[in-house]
């Protein structure tokens, strides 16, 4: 049981990103910024909970950076056309850079924030992660904007002579990205009880290739980020059980994984027909 409850810990934020990335990549904007949201969301989070000493409002915190974050990303892409990919990595780096700033400047640390008011338990977190994640599904396929959205995604001509506002719907969704992206971020940081310096560590990138292997739909990709979580929580495991291994060959397993989900089904799986392909008309 143990296992278990450590496996559904560790995928949580995974999850919550490849949702995020999942609706801004059917909506034709690559988010390769997700690593940085959940840095930021992690940060934000820890700063609200900390400086109010309420976890709420720290959680609503984390959701507004991470928000702020990907609207910088969208506008760069939509508005002014930016490169998708480039814009993503100056957004990660932004991310990283702030936060160590602003990490020095608020608690007088180049490592971690004190200690944080936050929720003895990951329930919440896990009830949120499962509304999102059934809720990223409905407004994807049951819904006027999730139409849209898919629209926007696959043939962004063809959605703007029916009236959709193409640059409103990809910003929106977006925005979305970063909100759900910043919440996975909030529970680094409240399972940690601190913000630790780069604590995102990578798990954007994974998130990103959860989706892939889920075929950009919000459902798979939940269910992908499951795996990549029993794989990381195997390899704590394995480290914890003393079995002789080198431990870079065990701390390999979860990055293994994400290569062969890539080079296996997710590596043939088409993406939108517009992605990363900027709309020049408006």
């Amino acid at each position: 049981m143990s296992f278990l409850l450590q496996v559904v810990r560790i995928t949580i934020p995974y999850a919550l990103a490849a949702l995020g990335g999942a609706l801004s990549e059917r909506g034709g904007v690559i988010n390769i910024a997700l690593e940085g949201t959940l840095l930021v969301g992690a940060f934000g989070g820890a700063v609200g909970a900390y400086y109010t000493h309420n976890a709420l409002l720290g959680l609503l915190c984390g959701i507004g950076a991470g928000a702020a974050l990907q609207l910088v990303h969208g506008l760069a892409c939509v508005r002014w056309k930016a490169d998708q990919i480039v814009s993503g990595l100056a957004a990660n780096l932004l991310a990283l850079g702030a936060t160590r700033f602003f990490l020095k400047l608020c608690f007088d640390s180049t490592a971690n924030s004190p200690r944080i008011a936050a929720w003895r338990t990951s329930a919440p977190f896990l009830i949120m992660a499962l509304a999102a994640a059934f809720l990223a599904h409905g407004l994807l396929y049951g819904t006027r904007f999730g139409l849209r959205l898919r629209a926007c995604g696959e043939h962004p001509e063809a959605a703007r002579t029916l009236g959709v506002q193409v640059a409103r719907v990809r910003l929106a969704a977006v925005a979305l990205a970063g909100a759900l992206a910043g919440l996975g971020g909030v529970w680094l940081a409240f399972d940690q009880h601190k913000f630790v310096d780069n604590m995102s560590a990578g798990r954007g990138y994974v998130a990103l290739a959860a989706m892939i292997f889920g075929k950009w739909r919000p459902l798979p990709a939940c269910a992908a980020c499951l795996l990549f979580g029993l794989a990381e929580a195997a390899q704590i495991g394995l480290q914890a059980s003393g079995i002789g291994l080198p431990t870079q060959l065990v701390q390999m397993l979860p990055y293994l994984m994400t290569i062969l989900a890539l080079t296996g089904g997710g590596g043939r799986a088409r993406g939108p027909a517009a992605l990363g392909t900027p709309y020049e008309a408006e």
